[in-house]
């Protein structure tokens, strides 16, 4: 699944999470300053922060933009030396811009962010009375978030074409891995549906859940200094009363105890999930039988066939309901959680409408990439049932026992169990 790829996959995501932990520490130590060599260094401390759409071709900001492609180039650069890999200019460099336009959007979201402060205040006033104003100078200061709004989306639509090209290459490459070996693998129940399909799922999957983990990451380092700078604005919490770092604490334990629950409640899924895929190749294998023997596919076996369908997807169902009243229930309450740890501080008046808005943002911000686990577990549990699939072809690669699940259904058609027969759980 990952050789096909990635050169060494163990060795190659070690060193690239190796070299992106000291990217980063060299950033965060010094580095960010380093662009002062080239005329690209931080402002003075007593600069006002840049609001608005340019502050992403600020100085700090091409100064970031040279410093992360000088580090992806010597990453490619190390591994096109060591390990050479038909497909690296796609698992390297493609990867590698993906992730930029991650990061870039991310900032979008900060200097949206930014923008609430004193456009939400500017309001305030108005609305208060105490502020005067034109309407050329509110629609300039709208004008400024749809710049903003405009460069995240039209950014968001090139990287999910790119994206879409990248998922379809690792598709082709585990698709070329796996049939130059398919005299050995297609004895495998649903050998055809594993490659036509689970590649695809598979690596769609991947994707999906590596960039929204790279996101998550990346927002919590963007945020986390914003909500700090911003708990300022909060004396209390509620119940708890005065504690250090207010906003940090109750983000923590609020998207530990949501990722806890929405685990513990879906335990079960992952195994139901493979146990769907099993019943329903089984099906439609035995429909593709039909297309071209008789003898097949007769209707007291499809019946059967189906029965089995139905049982498993009956079970799933309701193992989903107490799974997703405890995960929608969370994340109602997710909702309207900023604004119960903020009450006391409202209530006190030591908050204006902007600064509302940006800690309310910040702490949505930071609790939505601490709650990767939470909001991906259904994603989670539908790879485990693909990787269980494909992990069968690896297996018996190189010579390894198969999953237990394929074990079991392998002894019970050598010993002449028939597929309708076989059970669904």
């Amino acid at each position: 699944m990952f050789v096909s790829f990635f050169p060494h996959p163990k060795l190659f995501f070690s060193s690239a999470a190796a070299w992106s932990l000291f990217l980063v520490l060299v950033w965060f130590s010094g580095g960010d300053a380093m662009g002062s060599a080239i005329g690209l260094g931080l402002p003075a401390p007593d600069t006002p922060p840049i609001i608005g759409i340019t502050v992403l071709w600020s100085k700090p900001f091409l100064w970031f933009y040279i410093y992360f492609t000088l580090g992806v180039l010597i990453f490619y650069a190390f591994w096109r030396w060591y390990a050479p890999h038909p497909w690296q200019n796609w698992s390297i460099l493609v990867t590698a811009v993906i992730l930029f336009l991650i990061y870039f959007n991310v900032q979008v979201s900060v200097a949206v962010n930014n923008w609430y402060g004193p456009f939400f205040d500017y309001v305030q006033g108005l609305m208060s009375g105490t502020g005067q104003s034109t309407a050329g100078e509110f629609y300039q200061g709208a004008a400024s978030f749809a710049w903003l709004a405009l460069v995240g989306m039209n950014v968001s639509v090139i990287n999910a074409f790119i994206v879409s090209h990248w998922i379809f290459r690792w598709r082709t490459a585990m698709n070329s891995y796996f049939m130059a070996y398919w005299t050995e693998l297609r004895h495998i129940e649903g050998a055809s549906q594993r490659i036509q399909e689970d590649t695809m799922r598979f690596s769609q999957i991947m994707e999906d859940l590596g960039s929204s983990f790279v996101q998550s990451i990346m927002t919590l380092i963007a945020f986390l200094p914003v909500m700090i700078g911003l708990q300022a604005h909060i004396t209390e919490l509620p119940i708890v009363g005065e504690v250090p770092q207010p906003l940090v604490l109750a983000a923590l334990f609020w998207c530990l105890f949501g990722t806890v629950a929405v685990m513990v409640a879906g335990m079960k899924l992952p195994g139901l999930q493979f146990r769907n895929q099993r019943v329903e190749a089984a099906y439609r294998k035995e429909l593709v039988y039909g297309e071209d023997h008789d003898d097949r596919a007769k209707p007291e076996i499809t019946v059967a066939l189906f029965d089995n369908v139905r049982k498993n997807y009956f079970r799933l169902y309701f193992h989903y309901i107490y799974f997703n009243v405890v995960r929608y229930t969370y994340l109602q309450a997710d909702n309207i959680f900023s604004f119960i740890i903020l009450g006391p501080s409202l209530v006190a008046h030591k908050i204006t409408f902007g600064a509302l808005n940006q800690i309310s943002n910040a702490f949505g911000r930071v609790t939505g990439s601490l709650q990767f686990l939470l909001n991906s577990w259904s994603t989670i549990v539908e790879l485990q049932s693909v990787h269980k699939r494909l992990r069968a072809f690896e297996a018996t690669l190189q010579g390894a026992p198969l999953p237990e699940i394929d074990r079991h259904y392998l002894e019970r058609e050598q010993a002449g169990v028939r597929p309708e027969d076989q059970p669904a759980h």
